[in-house]
């Protein structure tokens, strides 16, 4: 693919975008006619078809120019999604995933595909209709392409285009769920009849004669216009995801169908996999060819076939195999496994070089290919992954005398890469949808990781537009399925306190404040008056997929007087207190600081045994978890001197209910502010199992578990830098930092993350059982404070070493 560039910010997006490293995107903006709804392009759709039901659909344009110009800025849509082509090549796909009411356009110079003379642009357009994923918000079909200004209007979309229904797909692996007996919600498979497909149709060569005239639907409009739209559009903040081959470097077995070993020729190579060593399947042959990855990935499957008219290719992918009791076991080990999972069907048409490629991005470590040929060899000239997901970059390093946490780092943040896409998604295999609880620390792995905040910024702005008539966010978004988890309303709010203190952004920042107000009012009117804790609450009250909880629900969220929650709407609301004295609403913030007081101070008398030393869920004190505690040292309902040996029995007592690998963040948290961090690095034995158990991702929770990569356990990226090195913001804007490390047992860190101002960078050696020689670097303007052993250093900007 050539190289794209990405533009188009209204002057709002311009002004909070951010590229690696907090610097601003250059580009030129939208032109002012389309920044003020004058658009002269059409929404376009296929005439004489259901517009909101299932249909692939290819679109093109021929036009002639005089010259190659030195630019060509096209805005570009559709509904579901698109893929588009100039001359034949692939330029980008989209729109990213957003709701009607600010529904994405992607801003393009094509000027490096166009040449003088005739030029094809053409789209794949596609509309999954009722078998669309949960993550996927529709209107109906249909298709856009706006010029910037007059030069790049002629390919403007409207009746001059052409248009045709591609009959060759259909929607399969539509029962993916009850195959897999979990919520899987992430769209159907594609079966595809190469005999039907229009081959050749986005070059610029193709006889597009028995094309249809595209049917003009509306004319589009940008936010703060239009008075019956069908799409709002704003601009694209977020750049265009990665497309980069992924070989696939092993075959694992191969078989007769899955019945005997191919005895028609076909032998146990992977060399087809390398590319240029096509392989051959016999006619009315039935193989059966296990390819792992040797890592989870998500990508766009590409096979390139010859011949085999008659054939069917089926591939089905999963992240592990299953043995006959449906556990997966060790990652690693296939013998007496099956595989189970979704999957693509593409019939090729015996012609040369077919390629097939989903439509949408497929998860995978294990890709099965099936093929059943018909009465013509198929030959498999290639067969490999598009690896896609969000540009990040690691910009940070992190080793210590512990070798092995180099694994857990690479691992971490190939879970985090996996699960962020054009939104922050809980788990690429099952859902792909974008929840606060997870999305809080998938923010905080990219500031810290990447030092990109975009992805974290177009996240708190889908949950800011998601909120109900009540007053909460939904639980996830964008969805097309209303779900309401009001607990992860308090994190979208934490989302706005971590990107306050990593960022500045005031603009961005102050717009959210009322409905912060929003979420909190909710809560206030559902104190209980008698026990000033919070009493019964509406929606799924989601707190962790631990054993105990029912549905992940604590003891007293339905029914009134839930520890769990009334602290962590303490902890929120003293997050807030600093928020609005911040931007200077002291009554808010007055309000909020007392509030969080009689909350922690009430919950702590209800709810605290003081036999046991620990919280309880409810006052009637018959259910403990770490949860309840956890909460209780964050908050400092439990107070400070109690806060170690409270933190202790949480980590002792095997009888309370336990936190799965999303909550240990926030143990984690609760270490560090009882200050017990030194325990984090021997806290990390869960992460060590799942290597050892084959996982090349952190999965949801431990085994049995469904999803094997869940971004809300790749926490220890986060922690390595924040915990160990000890590297927090010190004050908003991170314009000072603290960095308190707690090593642990081990004796040699060195950390390096990004910042707005440059790289902070720590190196650590122990000296002696107590002792430390640092060397510390902090970007321009930025100064600081290291703690030690009960000593504190100030830093300053640049370079410094310290004895202790």
């Amino acid at each position: 693919m050539k190289k794209y560039l990405l533009l188009g910010y209204l002057a709002a997006c311009l002004a909070g975008a951010r590229a690696q490293g907090g610097e601003s995107i250059a580009g030129p903006v939208i032109s002012t006619a389309l920044m003020h709804g004058n658009w002269s392009a059409n929404w376009i759709s296929c005439p004489g078809v259901p517009q909101r039901a299932y249909g692939v659909y290819h679109f093109r344009k021929t036009f002639v120019l005089a010259a190659v110009p030195g630019r060509f800025i096209v805005h570009v849509s559709a509904d579901n999604r698109y893929r588009l082509f100039v001359n034949g090549s692939p330029v980008c796909f989209g729109p990213a995933r957003s709701d009607l009411a600010h529904w994405n356009f992607e801003t393009i110079d094509l000027a490096a595909y166009l040449q003088a003379g005739k030029n094809t642009v053409a789209a794949l357009v596609w509309n999954m209709g009722e078998y669309a994923a949960v993550a996927q918000i529709s209107n109906q079909t249909a298709f856009l392409v706006q010029g910037d200004s007059a030069q790049e209007e002629v390919i403007n979309t409207d009746q001059s285009w052409k248009v045709m229904r591609d009959s060759a797909y259909g929607p399969c692996s539509t029962d993916a769920g009850s195959v897999l007996r979990t919520y899987y919600v992430v769209g159907p498979g594609d079966e595809v009849d190469g005999s039907r497909y229009p081959w050749g149709w986005e070059q610029p060569g193709y006889g597009d004669q028995g094309w249809r005239q595209a049917m003009n639907i509306t004319r589009p409009v940008n936010a703060g216009y239009g008075s019956d739209n069908l799409w709002t559009l704003v601009p694209r903040t977020i750049p265009l995801m990665d497309e980069v081959m992924q070989r696939i470097p092993t075959v694992r077995r191969m078989g007769g169908g899955g019945r005997r070993e191919s005895g028609s020729g076909v032998e146990m190579s992977g060399a087809f996999l390398t590319g240029g060593h096509p392989m051959t399947i016999p006619a009315h042959d039935s193989t059966v060819i296990l390819l792992d990855q040797t890592y989870e990935t998500i990508a766009y499957p590409q096979i390139v076939v010859s011949k085999g008219k008659g054939s069917m290719v089926k591939m089905t992918y999963a992240e592990a195999l299953f043995d006959g009791h449906r556990q997966k076991g060790n990652r690693n080990e296939i013998e007496g496994k099956e595989m189970m999972g979704d999957f693509d069907v593409f019939r090729p048409d015996g012609g040369v070089k077919r390629l097939f490629r989903p439509l949408w991005m497929r998860t995978y470590r294990y890709l099965q290919l099936t093929v059943v040929t018909g009465s013509e060899p198929l030959v498999i000239e290639d067969l490999y992954g598009m690896y896609t997901g969000y540009p990040f970059k690691a910009v940070a390093h992190f080793s210590s005398n512990d070798t092995s946490l180099r694994t857990l780092w690479d691992i971490g943040w190939r879970t985090a890469r996996l699960c962020a896409g054009e939104n922050y998604f809980d788990c690429p295999y099952y859902e792909q949808l974008q929840y606060e609880a997870d999305t809080r620390i998938q923010s905080l792995i990219s500031l810290y990781i990447a030092g990109d905040d975009r992805l974290m910024r177009k996240a708190i702005t889908d949950f800011f537009n998601s909120r109900v008539a009540e007053g909460l966010t939904q639980g996830r978004y964008p969805s097309n399925r209303l779900q309401v988890i009001p607990p992860f309303s308090l994190f979208w709010i934490s989302m706005i306190y971590d990107y306050w203190m990593h960022r500045t952004d005031d603009a961005f920042i102050r717009e959210k404040l009322f409905a912060v107000k929003d979420v909190l009012s909710w809560y206030e009117k559902r104190i209980d008056p008698d026990k000033s804790m919070l009493g019964p609450m509406t929606w799924w009250n989601f707190v962790d997929w631990n054993n105990r909880f029912p549905g992940g629900t604590p003891d007293g969220a339905t029914d009134g007087n839930s520890s769990v929650i009334t602290l962590q709407l303490a902890y929120t609301l003293q997050q807030a207190a600093e928020l609005f004295h911040y931007y200077q609403d002291t009554a808010a913030a007055s309000h909020y600081s007392q509030l969080a007081g009689m909350l922690a101070t009430k919950t702590y008398q209800w709810c605290y045994d003081p036999v046991k030393g620990e919280m309880a869920n409810t006052p009637g004190r018959s259910t403990f978890s770490q949860h309840a505690s956890i909460m209780g040292v964050l908050t400092g309902s439990i107070p400070a001197d109690q806060a170690p040996a409270v933190m202790n029995r949480v980590l002792q007592d095997s009888t309370l209910s336990q936190t799965t690998f999303y909550y240990r963040f926030y143990l984690t948290r609760a270490l560090v502010k009882a200050g017990m961090g030194d325990l984090y690095y021997s806290s990390l034995t869960p992460w060590r199992g799942m290597v050892a158990n084959g996982l090349t991702t952190f999965a949801e929770n431990p085994d049995p578990t469904r999803s094997d990569c869940h971004a809300w356990s790749a926490s220890p990226i986060y922690d390595f830098l924040a915990t160990l090195c000890g590297i927090t913001p010190a004050s908003p804007g991170f314009s000072s930092v603290s960095i308190r490390p707690a090593l642990g047992t081990l004796k040699e860190v060195h950390g390096s993350m990004p910042h707005p101002n440059g790289v902070i960078s720590v190196d650590l050696v122990r000296k002696g059982k107590d002792g430390v020689s640092a060397a510390i670097e902090l970007p321009p303007g930025v100064s600081g404070v290291f703690y030690w052993n009960g000593q504190e250093k100030a830093l300053h900007p640049g370079k410094q070493a310290i004895e202790m």
